[in-house]
């Protein structure tokens, strides 16, 4: 089942090269139900998924190349949660593109379809090549879609994208290369990484390797530079996806694999790693504050939110790993939902110009209506997502160390102030252009678009427990792996 969920989407999109380009509809449609019937086969392994059992499910695994080179699929809980994301959000990305792309729609929807393989293939890879390979094979779609389909800049904000991940991306291959020669019958299967016996040193070197290529997908300060220009350029699914789901992929990549392979590597750059997350929290929010375009300022506020998400990961007390992995969830979903209705926002003004725009509330009001409930998710509001992953992450750094707590803690009132700002420079107050007035609000496709957003943002907020339940065996796990107790007595230090 988890091979048809990662490879139905590139079979369909082999089978449009063979489609004439004119069948527009159909390339639409054709689209929308793949990507709709692979999220309800994703839901199949939600329900069978046994939660008591921290190691990976629905294992599958063949010999491919030899040599350890094997394929090797399965889910534990975090991928579980991780893959649900990213099939719940490709159907909302192929439907915001329904009108928004006009040009060479064939080749777009197979980037979408290719693009969703790579996603899918990075959270359920069990075998450290594989997860290169689709680590790498997911740059190529996101290469077209933003530099074919994206902004007037596209071709400087695609190249920034592709040279900063390939930097990380080649680094990490070496890594690749001398665990492969050291690990016993040279495999690369995780779980047989994790009991390597690597000397201090080598593990610091390639801790640095592997955290580089992390730290520039997640991406943490000053590796962060290539996202506000992809972000901005992108199309609108493209941003959806880029902040959704790739954007994770470091996270990920940082708790499957840097910490618990490099334990003692992870320790040495351990205060370096807290600062850098600290740094993101808050540089992240000052940014925004200063942003003119509105899709630029959700770019920074995924900087200082995906900060908390790293926060959280490298604290290392259950809570806060626990809320980091919850939030990567609810910033997946609450930033997401931003740039889709920054999206709307501009097929109908044509310009993300905050001082252009204003007063849109009267003749958006359904839109505006779910701008200010996204705004208010994306902020930590009590009763919504995005207030439990950010409250355990906190909680659980203040276990750790009061101070990193309360210099992290700065970003959740930063990001009430410049998200607020931003609807109401956007919402409220005059219409600055009379024909404004004349916009049509949100259609029936995009209404559907986002509701099942804003139901998960009441079902998470609400009732955090039914999906916390799915992988917290699997992220008290990991921990256990990772949380040596040399690093302990460096946290623990840290609290002091």
């Amino acid at each position: 089942m988890i091979s048809a969920i990662v490879f139905v989407p590139l079979f369909v999109a082999i089978l449009y090269v063979f489609i004439p380009g004119e069948n527009k509809k159909f390339f639409k449609i054709g689209s929308l139900s793949t990507t709709i019937l692979v999220f309800l086969a994703s839901l199949w392994l939600f329900v069978k998924f046994n939660p008591a059992n921290p190691l990976p499910q629905f294992v599958e695994l063949k010999k491919w190349i030899g040599f350890g080179l094997n394929y090797r699929v399965g889910a534990d809980g975090i991928s579980l949660m991780l893959l649900i994301l990213t099939t719940f959000l490709m159907p909302l990305a192929v439907a915001s593109s329904w009108n928004y792309i006009k040009e060479r729609e064939k080749e777009y929807y197979i980037m979408l379809l290719l693009l969703e393989t790579g996603m899918l293939g990075v959270f359920v890879a069990q075998n450290l090549f594989l997860f290169y390979i689709f680590w790498e094979a997911m740059l190529i779609p996101m290469y077209f879609l933003i530099g074919i389909w994206g902004g007037e800049k596209r071709v400087y904000a695609t190249v920034k994208f592709v040279l900063y991940t390939m930097l990380g991306s080649l680094l990490m291959l070496v890594g690749i290369f001398y665990l492969w020669k050291i690990s016993p019958e040279h495999s690369l299967y995780f779980y047989d990484l994790y009991s390597l016996e690597i000397s201090p040193s080598v593990q610091i070197l390639l801790f640095a390797a592997f955290g580089l290529a992390f730290a520039i997908k997640v991406p943490l300060f000053p590796f962060h530079t290539w996202l506000p220009d992809a972000h901005t350029e992108a199309p609108t699914a493209g941003s959806v996806l880029l902040a959704g789901v790739l954007l994770k992929m470091g996270g990920y990549g940082f708790l499957r694999l840097a910490m618990p392979i490099f334990p003692e590597g992870f320790r040495a750059f351990f205060p370096y790693l807290i600062v850098l997350a600290v740094i993101s929290i808050i540089y992240g929010a000052a940014m925004a504050f200063v942003q003119k375009d509105a899709k630029r300022l959700v770019a920074y506020s995924s900087v200082s939110h995906l900060g908390v998400v790293m926060l959280g990961i490298f604290i290392l007390t259950l809570k806060a790993y626990t809320g980091g992995i919850y939030q990567m969830l609810n910033h997946g979903l609450s930033t997401g939902a931003l740039f889709l209705l920054v999206g709307m926002i501009y097929e109908r003004t044509h310009t993300r110009e905050m001082e252009k725009l204003g007063g849109l509330a009267r003749p958006l009001p359904v839109l505006a209506g779910f701008l200010i409930i996204t705004v208010l998710s994306s902020i930590g509001l009590p009763g919504l997502n995005g207030f439990i992953g950010e409250f355990l992450v906190f909680i659980g750094t203040f276990e750790a160390s009061k101070t990193v707590a309360a210099f992290a803690a700065l970003g959740i009132i930063l990001s009430a102030v410049y998200l607020l700002w931003m609807y109401q420079r956007v919402m409220q107050g005059k219409v600055k252009n009379a024909d404004y007035m004349k916009l049509p609000d949100m259609n029936l496709r995009e209404i559907l678009i986002m509701v099942p957003i804003v139901i998960l943002y009441l079902w998470m907020g609400l009732y955090p427990k039914f999906f916390i339940s799915k992988f917290e065996k699997s992220a008290k796990f990991m921990l256990e792996i990772t949380n040596k107790p040399q690093i302990a007595r460096v946290i623990q230090g840290g609290g002091k």
